[in-house]
């Protein structure tokens, strides 16, 4: 979607992320100046801003989002552009050429061809581009929608299907498949078309809900009211109400359409955007964003209304002047000055995350600061499982999560709260290791925006509005940037059992301090496996009694491989929190304990493995304490799983208590480590008892010579003598060996001395 920004500009100066903001700007913008230009197009189909001159076309790569990428163009016949877009295949440019003709131009040999509406009385509304497998051409009029097949051969569009109905205006978004037919005086009766890989689902017809002005005053629902946004995998319909000032969300189901919640607004012009499933309301009257993360029941705003900054802009271009609204060009210095004007009257917001300075011709990409974000709420539990649902930028999420729990431990926060904290790490990991998204990498969602809608400045003849460019076919969404030759592969219209199910799958996410059971019912119908991190669901209670399959975006279309999972293993807790507490934390480590304990509660409660530095350190801390019966207790117990190092550790600290290191040498032996407890027990003096256990359990891994030094050590000559004979009878060829004859000499010269 679109929307005109405010009519007062104002200038600001900056310097790298000074300002308080959740949300900023990062300085430089993709600039798209070309000589002739008639204004801008974004295909949200190809990922290309689109910027047409009389006889050319230059498209500018938009995902991922580099300021300083180079243009290609294609050469075109010359004509009147009402809207552009690229084939999902890349091989055809089609051009609107009026409200009545169609141009297919296709790329490599320059030949053209046109589809001309066969009736007068209908006119072009707009068109897209799809891979569904009944048509590859979708033509939307005001006599409803022409599903047409490319035949390149004999340069025709063939019409497959026509469905009639009447069209005021519409909206697409290709990452949703999602087409929306407004109709009506009010123009908010809607009919919904998905046009996905796996066929053609027409959602019921709807209408959404507009308050009255004036007893005789019916307000009308303008196309730059709408925005299609997809959050968590979910499509959902925003719709703001100006005279209720409120902005109202729907979430579209195969066959229904429930309205989610509404949110109020406080500017007369707003503008939505959707960064890494962050919903982003722009008050564009106040210049604050507020933010909403709808993953959550509540529809409270996740923190305060900031404005929106700048990031990166050079001190010393920024000036108090205003554009001065001239389209010649101008000096590095005075563009940088039209750069540092926010929500000026010539931004055009693209969902999800882009913004276009038609003026200027400059393109913004907008970003989270998830360091403000978490800084600037005191409910930690919260600010984690927000930062645990953030992909994009997974690793800065992840370290914030180690500070953030290292912070609370070390300031001594109550272990309640603390447990929380825990609670919603462990099980985030969990859930990342049972959608393999942890080991595999993350798959997130890509940046795309709209599916040719012209964003021209409003000086302009073609302006973005009902009536002018986003009567064409406004498309924003959230989608990735593939190369298009393969963006027709692999889509699938993604569509949940049930809402019962998706509801289960929500709340074992929600509720942190129980396993994740219910994921399992979860069954996504066409999607891939990674489609299923972290997607919300409308709660049951606001739809009881109904039994749909809520419409999801195309997963191949939204996602790309990460790296990195915000989500934080045992080893990580360990090595990034406990391990640097234990060193920082002074006087009793009693409260530490107390943690670690709960952290050793919640991963047994999500059946997960535990580091055995953890339970090493665990000893430790009871042991610097002496605090030796609880320790024993939670051995006896297994709370410290046994383990060779937790097995060594109660030896160690055993040596100030008898029953620690018998605790430590039975563990040994219950965890057959043969050897070890054969050179333990002789290392204690039981040289008897330790070639007993050796001889039974036929270790033969222990050298002779260490029960005969020992045996030599204790100055007796009968222990000397039974080890020698020992040796002699379990290890065949041991008298031939030099051990044997030094000992064996040793042993006749003891025996005489004690006869002398």
């Amino acid at each position: 979607m679109s929307g005109k920004a405010s009519s007062s500009q104002h200038t600001v100066g900056f310097s790298g992320s000074g300002g308080l903001s959740h949300v900023y700007i990062q300085y430089p913008p993709l600039r798209c100046r070309i000589p002739g230009s008639r204004g801008l197009y974004y295909d949200d189909g190809s990922k290309l801003l689109l910027g047409p001159t009389s006889n050319q076309v230059f498209s500018w790569k938009t995902v991922p989002f580099d300021p300083h990428v180079a243009p290609t163009s294609d050469s075109i016949s010359e004509g009147p552009i009402l809207s552009i877009r690229y084939s999902l295949d890349a091989k055809f440019i089609a051009i609107q050429r009026s409200s009545q003709e169609i141009q297919i131009w296709h790329r490599e040999t320059g030949e053209t061809f046109s589809h001309k509406c066969r009736s007068e009385s209908e006119s072009i509304l707009g068109f897209f581009w799809t891979d569904c497998p009944l048509c590859d051409f979708v033509l939307v009029k005001t006599s409803g929608l022409d599903l047409l097949a490319c035949d390149y051969e004999s340069k025709l569009l063939d019409l497959v299907e026509t469905r009639r109905l009447n069209v005021s205006w519409y909206v697409y978004t290709h990452e949703s498949r999602l087409v929306l037919l407004a109709s009506g005086m009010q123009c908010k009766t809607f009919t919904g078309f998905q046009l996905s890989s796996a066929g053609i689902v027409r959602l019921p017809r709807f209408e959404m809900a507009m308050a009255k002005s004036e007893a005789n005053s019916k307000p009308v629902l303008a196309a730059e009211d709408i925005y299609i946004v997809t959050v968590y995998g979910r499509i959902y319909c925003m719709q703001i109400d100006r005279v209720a000032m409120l902005l109202h969300s729907y979430r579209f189901y195969r066959d229904a359409v429930v309205q989610q919640g509404s949110m109020p607004v406080y500017s007369s012009k707003i503008a939505v955007s959707v960064v890494d499933n962050v919903l982003l309301v722009h008050q564009v009257d106040a210049k604050v964003v507020i933010l909403y993360d709808i993953f959550a029941d509540s529809r409270a705003p996740i923190s305060a209304p900031l404005p929106l900054l700048f990031r990166g802009f050079p001190r010393s271009n920024t000036s108090s002047s205003r554009f001065s609204g001239k389209d010649g060009e101008s000096a590095e210095a005075n563009i940088s000055d039209h750069e540092a004007i926010i929500y000026g009257d010539d931004w055009t917001f693209l969902v999800p995350d882009l913004i276009c300075d038609v003026a200027n011709n400059f393109l913004w990409k907008i970003h989270l600061d998830l360091e403000a974000i978490s800084a600037s709420s005191s409910e930690v539990p919260s600010v984690l499982e927000f930062l645990q649902r953030r992909k994009l930028e997974a690793n800065k999420a992840k370290q914030l999560c180690l500070a953030i729990t290292r912070t609370v431990i070390l300031e001594r926060r109550p272990v309640s709260m603390v447990a929380r904290v825990i609670d919603v790490l462990v099980s985030n990991y969990s859930y990342s290791i049972k959608t393999g998204s942890y080991l595999k990498g993350i798959k997130v969602e890509r940046t795309s925006i709209s599916s040719g809608a012209h964003v021209n400045s409003p000086r302009s003849s073609a302006n973005i509005s009902a009536s002018g460019i986003d009567a064409l076919g406004k498309s924003y969404e959230h989608e990735p940037s593939a190369r298009v030759e393969n963006e027709s592969l692999n889509r699938s219209s993604n569509i949940s059992t049930s809402d019962s199910e998706d509801e289960a799958h929500f709340e074992s996410l929600k509720n942190t301090t129980t396993s994740l059971q219910k994921l399992d019912r979860e069954n996504i119908l066409g999607a891939e496996s990674a489609s299923n991190e972290a997607q919300p669901s409308s709660s049951q209670s606001q739809h009881p009694g109904l039994n749909n399959n809520p419409l999801n975006a195309s997963v191949s279309e939204r996602q790309e491989l990460q790296l990195a999972s915000p989500a934080i293993s045992p080893d990580e807790m360990y090595s990034f929190v406990f391990a640097p507490v234990e060193e920082e934390m002074v006087g009793d480590p009693s409260y530490l304990v107390a943690i670690i304990v709960e952290f050793l509660r919640s991963t047994n409660l999500e059946k997960i493995k535990v580091h055995p530095n953890l339970y090493v350190l665990t000893i430790q801390l009871l042991a610097r304490n002496e605090r030796y019966t609880e320790l024993t207790l939670f051995i006896i117990n297994k709370v410290l799983e046994p383990s060779k190092e937790v097995a060594m550790q109660l030896l160690e600290s055993g040596r100030q208590n008898f029953q620690i290191r018998k605790l430590g040498l039975d563990m040994v032996r219950h965890l057959s480590l043969h050897h070890d407890y054969v050179v333990l027990l002789v290392q204690d003096g039981y040289y008897l008892e330790a070639l007993r256990y050796a001889r039974k359990h036929k270790v033969t891994t222990v050298r002779p010579s260490l029960f005969l030094e020992a045996a030599l050590a204790s100055n007796d000559s009968q222990l000397l003598a039974a080890v020698l004979r020992f040796f002699s009878d379990f290890i065949p060829g041991f008298r031939n060996t030099s051990d044997h004859h030094t000992y064996h000499r040793i042993l006749s010269e003891m025996n005489s001395a004690i006869a002398t």
